[in-house]
């Protein structure tokens, strides 16, 4: 079947012209029906084309489709591919977290594409102008449904296909590899049998030989990474040598990187005849490539491939593979769920991988026969080559998966608390009733219908009712007289934030602390449960106490105080070489930590203590001390600027509107630079306090009625302002400063013989040190 024929309007969109035989027996299903389809076919049998026929459907009717991406990096991979439907006129619109939205693009895009997070995340705000979009959704995409198995993502996923359908009943095509239970999947999202799919091995391109080879661990982990590494080239030698090429998949980008060198070094020591060290086109080529070492190992016929490479050298390797100019890649698991990058020989060196959070975690059965299923290259190879190398105790628990491949299973109740709290957050719960038909959308439900003994299923309902009460119990949900239910202040932050549920009460419990200072800020975040699987290893405790020295760690233990050193060393960039591995997860995760506590002070109304949060935040992203945190408000400005201006003296806007483009000059900014920076200082608040005929004096036993005036000379921001006398609070107000505003301050004559009245001045959702000045006035 010709692809013009099938979609002739569309033909342009696909990279091929002709349908292969698994996608011909789809074709009736995708493009001649309307209802839900679930396809489950082996790795590299065509998928995608699946994907885009059933987009093309979409767009044929008018409607806009939505591509659900298991990881971030595919959905850019998607955005370069799928420029085939720009020329045609259609817009494809990206949506992740690194991005900034832009609604209008969202709400007029043709093909969205989005990963699981980012679509929980909008349909959670769809009643909002910014991500109403997600309602208008007729066709949604999800590109390995099997990710519903995931450990920390496959709940994310049911949940939001869930409350997906719910909102606008879009029309779903689920994609999957190959998995035994795929009619749990059709029976989930009422797919018929007509539209249900199960295409078995004999679909697959080239066969595969899959297998477990194992080795002998010993005491030194660093040691049996190279132990591993020398068994994944004995596996990959025979067929490097027959022109064949091998993708190695290892834990970690770093892994990556070490991997390569060392097989270069085997490579020669072995005498296998790869490489293109003679060939002056590719030499001249790879002069392209910004990584050095990447540059270096090319030449030798090896490379390495991660997340963490330049878009550039990652399409660079992939071509080259293609090609054939490279016969050994280095890999994370990134590249077996994205780019259709087969090779004759695939190994996995590494079935365990660190985890800043987790520690030393198995890595998913999804993932290890992801990895295989790259093995084998349609139309130069009859068999593909896959092996898992693996300590001897684990060898059997891989052959089973091998053998009889992984039932997908719901992750649902392993996270129900916090899933159910949303959805009550989010008010499409209001009562109990509504609680039993929430659960029977679910995958967890149809699971438990299949295996009802493992799931428990004559007990499912009790044990969503036991998981309401435990919600009322702690504050998240109230219950009326007419037994309807609501979600709380506390329920609708954790959900916006997307909070754990500890977590949740433990911001609860500072915001009620009389006194909250930036200690702690801290150790509330570093004691937060999203923490909670963070090791200490003993070779960073040193670090650690040396960080610590002088702070007040709490009830903090083990990883808690790993997590607080971390964070107390980001703020002044000074993050010793032994936290490093670890610090760029835990500092992201803590940044948004903080958003949240900051959101949960201003509600339970601190803002004072909001702005302390905000101020945090900044130190901990930018690195720079107390002093200059301030300057991190003011566009363009980050550590390194911050830093240069404090020292000469500016550590405010306001100081920098002070000094002008001059003064920035001679602080060490270029011209260009000082006018960017003095614009965008005057873009931020910049108040002052004047007190006008406030008394120095008054008599014990009086009181007089005073104003304070507070003059903004800058922009206008949400403030709060507090009024006290001898350190106890009288008035605190919020209130948007936009211009010049006047302050109420009652002086009395009270029993101390002198009164010190401070007005103070703080912008919550701003990194600006509070402004402050005072006045004492005598009692006599």
């Amino acid at each position: 079947m010709q692809v013009s024929e099938a979609v002739p309007e569309f033909a342009e969109a696909f990279a091929f012209e002709e349908f292969n035989r698994m996608q011909r027996e789809m074709l009736p299903a995708l493009l001649d029906s309307g209802e839900n389809v679930v396809a489950s076919a082996p790795t590299a049998s065509g998928k995608t084309a699946l994907a885009e026929l059933a987009i093309c459907k979409a767009l044929g009717d008018g409607g806009t489709a939505l591509f659900i991406a298991p990881m971030r990096a595919l959905t850019n991979e998607k955005e370069t591919e799928w420029e085939r439907f720009e020329e045609l006129g259609y817009s494809v619109y990206v949506v992740t977290g690194e991005r900034d939205l832009n609604p209008r693009r969202a709400e007029r895009a043709d093909i969205l594409v989005m990963t699981p997070e980012k679509t929980d995340s909008a349909t959670r705000k769809h009643d909002s102008a910014r991500y109403s979009f997600i309602t208008n959704v007729d066709c949604c995409v999800i590109d390995e449904v099997h990710l519903l198995d995931s450990d920390k993502r496959g709940s994310v996923l049911e949940v939001t296909i869930s409350r997906l359908r719910r909102l606008c009943d879009p029309r779903i095509v689920a994609l999957s590899a190959t998995m035994p239970n795929v009619k749990d999947v059709a029976n989930w999202l009422d797919a018929p049998p007509e539209t249900t799919f199960e295409f078995g091995d004999d679909y697959r391109p080239v066969d595969l030989h899959a297998d477990v080879k194992t080795y002998t661990h010993g005491d030194n982990s660093f040691a049996d990474k190279y132990r591993r590494l020398y068994r994944a080239l004995d596996l990959a030698e025979p067929h490097v040598r027959e022109d064949g090429q091998a993708l190695v998949f290892v834990s970690s980008r770093q892994d990556t990187v070490q991997a390569a060198k060392k097989t270069r070094d085997e490579i020669a020591e072995r005498d296998i005849p790869i490489g293109a060290r003679g060939d002056y086109d590719f030499h001249t080529e790879t002069q392209e490539l910004r990584n050095d070492t990447l540059r270096n190992s090319v030449l030798d016929g090896v490379a390495f491939h991660h997340a963490g490479l330049s878009k550039n050298d990652r399409d660079m390797v992939e071509e080259w593979f293609k090609e054939g100019q490279i016969q050994i890649l280095f890999s994370t698991s990134t590249l077996a769920w994205g780019v259709n990058l087969p090779a004759r020989c695939v190994v996995l060196r590494d079935t365990k991988l660190h985890d800043p959070l987790e520690g030393e975690v198995d890595m998913s059965p999804l993932d290890v026969l992801q990895m295989l299923g790259r093995a084998g290259r349609p139309g130069y190879d009859d068999v593909g080559y896959g092996w898992v190398v693996c300590d001897y105790a684990d060898a059997d628990k891989y052959r089973k998966l091998l053998r009889e491949g992984k039932e997908i299973e719901s992750r649902l109740a392993e996270d129900l608390d916090s899933h159910l709290n949303a959805e009550i957050a989010m008010g499409t719960i209001s009562d109990l009733e509504d609680v039993m038909s929430w659960l029977e959308t679910t995958f967890y439900y149809v699971r438990a219908q299949s295996k009802p003994d493992q799931y428990d299923f004559e007990n499912i309902r009790d044990h969503v009712r036991t998981t309401l009460k435990r919600l009322v119990s702690r504050g998240f949900v109230e219950r009326g007289d007419d037994l309807s239910i609501d979600g709380t202040a506390l329920a609708m932050l954790t959900s916006k934030f997307y909070l754990d549920l500890d977590t949740a009460e433990r911001f609860r419990t500072l915001a009620e602390k009389e006194e909250i200072d930036t200690p702690a800020i801290l150790e509330a975040v570093a004691g937060a449960a999203e923490f909670d699987s963070v090791n200490a290893r003993q070779s960073e405790r040193d670090a650690i106490n040396s960080v610590l020295i002088g702070q007040d760690s709490g009830d903090l233990e083990g990883g808690g105080r790993k997590v607080l050193a971390i964070l107390c060393a980001s703020m002044t960039g000074s993050t010793p070489g032994e936290l490093r591995s670890d610090a760029w997860v835990i500092q992201q995760n803590a940044v948004r930590l903080l958003a949240a506590l900051r959101a949960f002070l201003k509600r339970l109304d601190r803002p004072m203590a909001a702005n302390l949060a905000t101020r945090v935040e900044a130190r901990l992203e930018n690195g720079v001390d107390e002093r200059s945190v301030g300057l991190t408000a003011i566009d363009g400005v980050g550590a390194g600027r911050a830093n240069k201006l404090a020292k000469e003296g500016l550590e405010t806007p306001a100081d920098v509107c002070e000094a002008g483009v001059d003064g920035l000059i001679d602080a060490g900014l270029s011209e260009g630079v000082a006018e960017q920076v003095e614009e965008s200082a005057r873009e931020l608040p910049n108040v002052g306090i004047e007190w006008g005929d406030f008394p120095t004096r008054i008599a014990r036993g009086e009181n007089d009625m005073r104003e304070v005036t507070l003059r903004n000379r800058g922009q206008g921001e949400q403030a709060v302002v507090e009024v006290t006398v001898n350190g106890i609070e009288m008035t605190t107000k919020s209130t948007y400063l936009d211009s010049d505003a006047s302050v109420p301050v009652g002086v009395f004559g009270g029993t101390d013989d002198e009164m010190e009245f401070v007005v103070r001045v703080a912008f919550p959702d701003l990194p600006l040190v509070p402004i402050a000045d005072s006045r004492t006035v005598r009692v006599e």
